[in-house]
C-alpha cells in the first residue's frame, strides 16, 4: 500500500497541524461517562478542563473524549444521551484548547459530524470500524479528519461471550484490509488501526495478538494500542484496574517494541517514560 505525503505513517493532520508520530505519541483518556470500567477515569464537567490540562502537561499529544462506555456488557446508550453529555463538554474544548488535537470516541456518524463541524474535534476514534453505523466512513471522508478504526468481535454487549478465532492476528488483518481500501478510495487521508485489545478477545487472544503486533506493519499505517488498566493486565496479575498501572506499563513497552505509534492511556506520565526508555533502547538495537 503506497502512501501519499498526508498518508505518511509518521504524520497525522489534525485541523491543519501535522503531528509527527515517528516517535510514538500519547493519547490521554478523558471519560465523561458514569460507568467506565476504571472509576478514576470518570471525569465530571467541573473537572474536565483540569483533567485535560493535567494530561497535556504530562506529555499527551492527543486527548480522547468518551461519552459512551464500551466496556464489556456495557449498555450502549442512545444518541441523545451521548450528545447531551457532550453538549456541556465540547464548548470547553473550543474555549480553552482551540489548538489541541482532540479525538472523539464515538461510533455514530451524526455525532462525529456535529462534534467536528461545530466544535473543532480533530479526530474520530471508532470502536466499531464503521460496523455500527454504515455512514461513518463517508462521514469521515467528508470531514477529512484522522480516523482510528478498531477491531471488535461482536458488540460491547456480546463481545466477551466466548470469542473464538482460528488465528486472531490473521483474522484481524483480513478484517482491516478491505476497510482500509474502502477508506482510501473515499479519500480518507489519515487512518490509524487499533487491533482492539479486550474487545472480543480472551486473555490468550490478547497476548497472542500483542506478540504479533509487528505483523500489522504491512498496512504501512499507524497503530494505536489501548491496553491501559484493562482486564488483560489485571486478570493475569489477579488484581484490579486500580492496581494495574505497573502491569500496564510492562504491556506498553511490549507494544512499543511491536510498532505501536500511539498509546491510548489513563496515566500519561508513566506512558511517556516507557516511550523514552524504548526509544533509547532502540538506539542500540
Amino acid at each position: 500500500m503506497k502512501s501519499s505525503f498526508f498518508q505518511s505513517p509518521s504524520l497525522l493532520n489534525c485541523n491543519g497541524t501535522l503531528i509527527d508520530i515517528s516517535t510514538p505519541r500519547i493519547m490521554g483518556i478523558v471519560n465523561i461517562t458514569p460507568d467506565s470500567f476504571y472509576a478514576k477515569s470518570r471525569t465530571a464537567e467541573a473537572d474536565f478542563v483540569e483533567q485535560v490540562q493535567t494530561h497535556l502537561e504530562a506529555g499527551a499529544s492527543i486527548i480522547d473524549i468518551g461519552a459512551i462506555s464500551t466496556r464489556p456488557k456495557a449498555n450502549l446508550y442512545d444518541a441523545e444521551t451521548e450528545k447531551n453529555r457532550l453538549k456541556t463538554i465540547l464548548p470547553l474544548v473550543k474555549k480553552h484548547f482551540p489548538k489541541i488535537c482532540f479525538s472523539l470516541d464515538t461510533f455514530r456518524a451524526d455525532i462525529a459530524r456535529w462534534a467536528v463541524e461545530d466544535y473543532g474535534i480533530a479526530m474520530i476514534n471508532d470502536v466499531s470500524a464503521g460496523d455500527l453505523d454504515e455512514m461513518m466512513f463517508r462521514t469521515v471522508a467528508d470531514l477529512q479528519v484522522p480516523y482510528c478504526m478498531m477491531h471488535m468481535q461482536g458488540t460491547p454487549e456480546t463481545m466477551q461471550d466466548n470469542p473464538q478465532y482460528d488465528d486472531v492476528t490473521q483474522e484481524i488483518i483480513e478484517y482491516f484490509a478491505p476497510k482500509v481500501m474502502q477508506l482510501q478510495r473515499l479519500g480518507v487521508n489519515d487512518i490509524l488501526l487499533d487491533p482492539g485489545f479486550g474487545f472480543g478477545k480472551t486473555l490468550n487472544h490478547n497476548y497472542e495478538l500483542l506478540s504479533h503486533l509487528s505483523d500489522f506493519r504491512l498496512f504501512e499505517l499507524p497503530l494505536l494500542v489501548g491496553v491501559s488498566r484493562k482486564s488483560m493486565v489485571f486478570r493475569l496479575l489477579d488484581t484490579t484496574p486500580e492496581e494495574a498501572l505497573n502491569g500496564t506499563t510492562a504491556v506498553h513497552v511490549l507494544a512499543l517494541l511491536g510498532g505501536a505509534s500511539v498509546l491510548r492511556v489513563h496515566d500519561v506520565k508513566e506512558a511517556r517514560e516507557a516511550i523514552r526508555i524504548v526509544q533509547k533502547y532502540k538506539e542500540f538495537d
